[in-house]
């Protein structure tokens, strides 16, 4: 027998003898509450004994209660799993895992699932390693499910290092790795199947040596149905999530295919509302219905909460509550086969949230592996900040621009030209489509400020082409200045976007001199900036109640400095590069059909 098998052997039967011997009692008991019954649906009352880091029994727990048992009285509150969040981003908070975890914890979350796909993107192998060991010094769950390809379109985008099937049995090897993260390399999968085929070979053989594994494999489908979902169903070896579900119909679609369903409702977009729908209103089956996050700001995990707020807001769409816990708990721990956690049951990892008002979702204590870690939204026990090693900082690998550099041009004798042009969606990471009329002087396509009409730009950062793509945006409502960020999903060049090109130069020379971060400025000055030195993505240079605060102060001064009035506009501006979504994106490559999976030309 291996030493965990020993281990497990003489814990089980420890529990054992406390349930049937004499004078051996629980460590703790939670007494006097409601029971969330995840499994059967309900709620009664009743207790939960703890002996070391396992659940004894939940019931009447007086037999197992001795002289020395701690019992924490939670008369009136509703006792459930500690929630799951199965798909998310460190990186999209900026933050470290420590300071994410901070924030996240004393709000019932105890299992995260993290793709390091962003700065996978960025430093490769040693980026996402690096991040992995940071997840192993904390005392919650954190379990990563890595990128088997990136860049995710090559050919349309530059990353800092290419990811293939190559690297895939150094990484998978660590059992802190669940498996392989979001397949977006066949997210569009008539371009990809016409134009990169060799990319699905290179994906299978990834999906086949995580399947021989026993590891599991996220899915990407955005908008995809019938045979198109099929495929790409099958690409990730039978049983596939998808995160990027946005309409009642594909929710359908999804569930009858047996894809689990992550209803993502983070910062930029939310999604759940549309999704649940199929549940609410069609009465479908909710046991592949998933709740995720995917990306948040610290701000939204400071001021609403996290897997709590995002069972709330289900509830609010109707959903029964504890129906709503079980997308946290139960249906994510049966898709990625967790054994010990996501319910209440004997033998399970002690991992609590006590709530004490169900409809709000408010949490008052948690508890991991029996241990209480948080009580009335703040922590209980010290959790040391952690500090990356250099090896992982200095990614900006680009010498400052020049005006020229950045400037879009038309024919010298042009007066005005049509441009084609990217349209926000507010809280989407979809885009639209326009061509619209904008004005020529001297050669220079102009901005309009009447018409909502910017230059946006990707910079390559990483030392590899020192491309610059250039296009068209509409709905990033700027009246001044230019926002410039080394956050650009998913490769993560520098991507710019402003209201004249002069302000646009300073911010994206702003961002390079920082080593990567976010940077406003107006009429030449620095507004406000943000240093982000891990990957050019986050900082271990703040606490997570410091970055709330700080992105906190850029939002204000995006609105009062910039006019700018998009909802989380640093998150939305990086998601215009995200090239596997519909419909136009903007990479070093230029303006992006991600339908048609080519470049296209801004100037019509």
């Amino acid at each position: 027998m291996k030493t965990t098998e020993i281990k497990d052997a003489i814990e089980r039967r420890r529990l054992i003898d406390v349930l049937l011997g004499e004078n051996l009692f629980a460590d703790l008991v939670l007494k006097g509450g409601f029971i969330i019954n995840v499994v059967t649906r309900e709620i009664y009352p009743g207790d939960v004994a703890i002996k070391g880091d396992k659940i004894l029994l939940v019931g009447d727990a007086s037999s197992v209660t001795g002289p020395a048992t701690k019992v924490d009285h939670v008369q009136g509150k509703f006792i459930s799993p500690g929630f799951i969040d199965s798909h998310m981003h460190f990186e999209s908070a900026m933050l470290t895992v420590t300071e994410f975890s901070k924030l996240s914890i004393p709000t019932g979350t105890t299992t995260l699932i993290a793709d390091p796909h962003e700065i996978g993107n960025v430093l490769g192998t040693p980026g996402m390693k690096a991040m992995i060991e940071e997840a192993k010094t904390l005392p919650h769950r954190v379990l990563f499910t890595v990128p088997c390809l990136t860049p995710d379109v090559p050919g349309l985008e530059t990353a800092g290092v290419d990811i293939s099937s190559k690297d895939m049995q150094d990484l998978l090897d660590d059992p802190y790795v669940q498996g392989i993260g979001e397949l977006q390399g066949f997210s569009n999968v008539h371009p990809v199947y016409r134009n990169a085929p060799y990319l699905i070979d290179d994906l299978i053989a990834s999906v086949s040596y995580a399947k021989s594994l026993g590891k599991t494999i996220e899915g990407n489908a955005p908008g995809l149905f019938g045979k198109e979902l099929a495929a790409h169903i099958i690409c990730g070896g039978g049983h596939v999530s998808c995160h990027e579900t946005t309409t009642k119909e594909e929710m359908m679609e999804k569930l009858r295919y047996g894809v689990s369903v992550f209803m993502r409702e983070g910062s930029s977009q939310r999604n759940m509302a549309e999704c649940i729908r199929a549940i609410t209103e069609e009465g479908m089956d909710s046991r592949r219905a998933i709740l995720v996050s995917d990306d948040m700001i610290p701000e939204d995990l400071l001021k609403y909460g996290h897997m709590n707020d995002i069972i709330r807001r289900t509830i609010a769409e109707g959903v029964d509550p504890v129906e709503a816990i079980q997308m946290a708990t139960i249906n994510p721990a049966t898709h990625f086969g967790f054994a010990d956690v996501g319910l209440l049951a004997p033998g399970k990892r002690a991992d609590i949230a006590v709530i004490s008002d169900l409809t709000q979702m408010k949490v008052s204590q948690v508890y991991v592996g029996g241990v209480k870690i948080a009580e009335n939204g703040e922590l209980t026990i010290d959790i040391p900040s952690y500090t990356y090693p250099e090896s992982v900082k200095k990614s900006v690998k680009r010498k400052p621009v020049k005006l020229q550099d950045l400037q879009i041009y038309a024919d010298a004798s042009d007066v005005s030209v049509q441009v084609r042009t990217i349209e926000v969606i507010p809280d989407q990471n979809l885009t639209g489509a326009k061509i619209l009329p904008a004005a020529v002087t001297n050669g220079v396509v102009q901005p309009s400020i009447k018409a909502d009409l910017l230059p946006i730009l990707v910079v390559e950062r990483h030392g590899r082409s020192e491309r610059i793509g250039k296009a068209f945006v509409h709905g990033m409502n700027l009246e001044r200045g230019a926002i410039a960020e080394s956050v650009a999903h998913d490769t993560h060049n520098i991507i710019v976007c402003g209201t004249n090109y002069a302000d646009m130069v300073t911010a994206v020379n702003r961002v390079i001199a920082m080593d990567g971060g976010i940077a406003m400025i107006e009429s030449g000055k620095v507004v406000g900036d943000l240093a982000l030195r891990i990957g050019g993505l986050m900082t271990d240079e703040l606490t997570g109640k410091q970055m709330s605060e700080k992105i906190t102060e850029l939002h204000r001064l995006a609105r009062e400095e910039l006019g700018c009035g998009l909802h989380v506009p640093f998150m939305h501006l990086s998601f215009l590069a995200l090239v596997t979504s519909a419909t136009w994106k903007i990479t070093d490559m230029g303006l992006i059909d991600a339908d048609a999976f080519k470049v296209l030309s801004t100037i019509v």
